[in-house]
Parts: structure tokens; sequence; C-alpha cells
């Protein structure tokens, strides 16, 4: 007993040294063997047409009295509504937001340029438009037609059209399976022309899900890219599989 604790530590670090010795021995041996994995990349995409179209305008009155301009602005909000529903575009597809009210300002300069005065001119207010359908044709051919109010007095701003996909979550499961089975068979066939046998899966990674314009030079985004402009899209998606090597 008394031999055990005097030289306990010179015990201690020699059992150290021969595990260490194990472990360094292990390791060298299996240097240099071949990795019995393989690593695929698989890809599935898919081109499809958006089935939402949300199209947004806006329209503005002006007037030194803003009971005025309040009256003007829900008289054009009426021939909107009532041109928007002759194209076929019910109330309910249509979201009238809350007017923005702005005092307009005119400033007086001296010869030298030094503010003199500041004149009120009047209130600007703006009202917005926001349509949200699946008539997705119906929307597309008002958003281009809207010179017909413009041209009953009604200073239309309308914006670009956005194209969206209500089915998008299945879509992405049918593009998973796609891709997971095209990288199953690229590395199917690499374990075949090396000779070997494709065993279990031992790792599976998914990359970004993309949506871009269809047949376009659209670079994909390290976060994913997700198209609103074109109304036919592609999407893609990427699949990493590693499998054993039998």
């Amino acid at each position: 007993m008394n031999f055990f604790k005097q030289h306990f530590a010179t015990l201690l670090i020699s059992l150290a040294v021969i595990i260490t010795g194990l472990i360094l021995g292990k390791s060298y041996i299996s240097k240099g063997k071949p990795d019995d994995t393989v690593s695929v990349i698989g890809l599935g995409e898919e081109s499809f047409d958006s089935d939402l179209i949300v199209w947004r305008a806006s329209f503005s009155r002006k007037s030194y009295e803003l009971k005025d301009a309040y009256a003007q602005l829900n008289a054009d909000i009426r021939k909107v509504k009532s041109y928007l529903q002759s194209r076929g575009i019910s109330e309910e597809e249509m979201v009238f937001e809350a007017a923005d009210i702005s005092k307009e300002w005119s400033r007086v300069y001296d010869d030298e340029g030094n503010l003199r005065q500041t004149i009120f001119d009047g209130y600007s207010l703006r009202q917005s438009v926001k349509v949200s359908s699946k008539k997705v044709n119906v929307v597309e051919q008002t958003s281009r037609q809207v010179s017909e109010l413009i041209d009953a007095g009604i200073e239309l701003n309308s914006d670009s059209p956005e194209y969206y996909y209500t089915k998008l979550a299945q879509l992405k499961l049918k593009m998973i399976e796609a891709a997971t089975k095209d990288a199953h068979e690229r590395a199917e066939k690499i374990a075949e022309n090396g000779g070997g046998v494709l065993g279990k899966l031992k790792h599976a990674d998914m990359g970004v899900f993309q949506i871009t314009a269809e047949n376009s030079s659209e670079e994909y985004e390290w976060g994913g890219s997700f198209n609103t402009s074109s109304r036919r899209k592609t999407a893609s998606v990427t699949i990493r599989l590693r499998y054993q090597i039998n």
C-alpha cells in the first residue's frame, strides 16, 4: 500500500503515456486508408405559373380645405371601385387603405437666397388601393389599362403587379423528393463505376430554396431568392447526400 502511495503520480503518468500511445498508434494505422463514403448533390427543379396576383395603385387630391379634399378623394374612390368591379374584380378583392394627409407649403426667398416667408399651399391627400386576386389574367390586364381612369380625371399611379404561388408547400415537398432521387441515382452510378455497392445513408443536407423567373439569368441568393415580378417562375432546391460504400 505504501508503494502505491509513494509512486502514485509516476504510475498515473505511465498509464497516460500508454493510453496516448494506443490512440496515436490506431490513428497511424488508419491513416491513408481510402474514404469509404461518397457525397453527391441532387437537383429538384420545376417551372410553374403563379396563381395569385397582387396589384397596388394610388391616387391623390389637393385642396386648401381639408373637407373639400376628402370629398374629392371619396368621389375618386367610388369611381375606382366601380371601374374595378366593371372589369370583373370583386369588392372583397380590393383593399382601400387609410388616406395619408400632409400639409404643403410654398417658400418665398429674397434676392440673396434667404427664406423670407412660408405660405400654406393646401392639404394633399393620398389614397392607396391593393387588389389581391386569383384572377391573374383579369387583374394583369386591368393594371395595363388604367389610362381609362386617368382619362376620367383620376391621377392614378400604378405599380407593377406582383405574382405569387399559393401551393408552395406542396411544391417544395415534390422538389425535395425529386432532388433526393436524383442524388441517390448519382451515388449509385458512382459506386457502380468504382466497383462497389451503395450502402446506408450517412448524412443528408438540404440547400436553399430558390424561385427565379423562368429562362432568366437571375442569380441565386445566399439566403434564397423569391421572384415576385414574373408570372412564370422556376423553383429549384438541392439535396446533398453522403452514402456508405461497401
